[in-house]
């Protein structure tokens, strides 16, 4: 299950020009290095490094073999026949596009900005436990936006069925906007986790205090 979970791990890929593009699970991250499309882009004291897979190899079995306590927040991939620390950041060697100025309306994306809440009973769930709802239903000519879609649970789901939530006697936990930076950023940006990848955002994503 660890090994499931580091593999899920986030990591914040850079462009070319080490702007920030996305997030990507550490299982994508480590195919691109295998690729040699992408190198690890580490901070240590404040000092900027960079390594391809192989020397990221290096770089692992070395505080493997060193017998110091494990850093916190940090994962790491197990085989037979190496150990190798998932990066939290990678750079595209050859992508030089610019990152996209709109957040993108996903399922994905929606989550992260509800946080994983039912927007009726306000209880977090795992994403397979819920819905996108229609707060104006289609049937009412309810449009598929930002600001008409919310996540709902499966029983708050059934209960307000193909009405508004005033019909159901339902009220919103918060009104939906559009968000201005990528939700799933501002979301990881909470945890100490990803302090690292602040030096390569706008400050409007880690404004609010880390949690």
């Amino acid at each position: 299950m660890q090994q499931v979970a580091a593999l899920e791990s986030s990591v914040l890929v850079l462009n070319k020009f080490f702007m920030a593009l996305h997030v990507v699970s550490a299982k994508r991250a480590f195919a691109l290095l295998c690729k040699e499309t992408a190198e690890v882009i580490s901070i240590d004291d404040g000092k900027f490094s960079s390594y391809n897979f192989e020397n990221w190899k290096d770089v692992s079995l070395y505080k493997a073999k060193s017998g110091l306590p494990e850093e916190d927040n940090v994962s790491w991939i197990r085989t037979v026949s190496f150990e190798i620390e998932v990066p939290k950041i990678i750079r595209l060697l050859f992508y030089d596009k610019l990152p996209q100025s709109s957040v993108k309306f996903n399922r994905r994306n929606i989550f992260a900005r509800d946080e994983n809440k039912c927007q009726y009973c306000g209880q977090r769930f795992p994403t397979s436990e819920l819905s996108l709802d229609h707060i104006v239903p289609k049937t009412y000519h309810g449009k598929t936006t930002w600001t008409n879609i919310v996540c709902a649970c499966t029983e708050c789901n059934k209960k307000k069925g193909g009405r508004t939530p005033e019909q159901a006697g339902m009220r919103l936990k918060r009104k939906p906007v559009k968000p201005k930076h990528s939700p799933i950023l501002s979301l990881k940006l909470r945890s100490d986790k990803y302090r690292s990848w602040k030096q390569f955002l706008d400050e409007a994503y880690w404004s609010v205090p880390l949690k």
